[in-house]
């Protein structure tokens, strides 16, 4: 069974928008301390871009703040990233993970993840 699964990606052209979806198996959701978002395109580092904690703090990578909003559906098992004003290089597999431990920050640098998805793409054309 899929802990994680995501949705929503596609292509778009630049300005344009698009909502990601992950939804979660119903123990790794509500034992989650922190969800993420990452992305990742070939050839270069991963990247967190959003987080969230339990309750419901938000941190962006200062690439993204302003354009995404991160958010989640506690009755649903499922968090969102809201993509806006969408650019070339916002192009990359995203991915959401999620971890169950308190004691690390729930920050966008935050590397270490128990959960994670497959991924979904997300292409942005000029």
């Amino acid at each position: 069974q899929d802990q994680l699964k995501e949705s929503g990606g596609g292509s778009v052209q630049s300005g344009g928008s698009l909502t990601l979806s992950c939804a979660a198996a119903r123990y790794t959701y509500t034992s989650s301390a922190c969800m993420i978002w990452f992305r990742q395109a070939p050839g270069k580092e991963r990247e967190g871009v959003a987080t969230i904690d339990r309750g419901g703090k938000t941190n962006y990578a200062d690439s993204v703040k302003g354009r995404f909003t991160i958010s989640k559906d506690d009755a649903q098992n499922t968090l969102y990233l809201q993509m806006g004003d969408l650019e070339p290089e916002d192009s990359a597999r995203y991915y959401c993970a999620a971890d169950r431990s308190f004691w690390r920050a729930c920050s966008p640098s935050r590397a270490e993840f128990e959960f994670w998805g497959q991924g979904t793409q997300v292409t942005v054309s000029s």
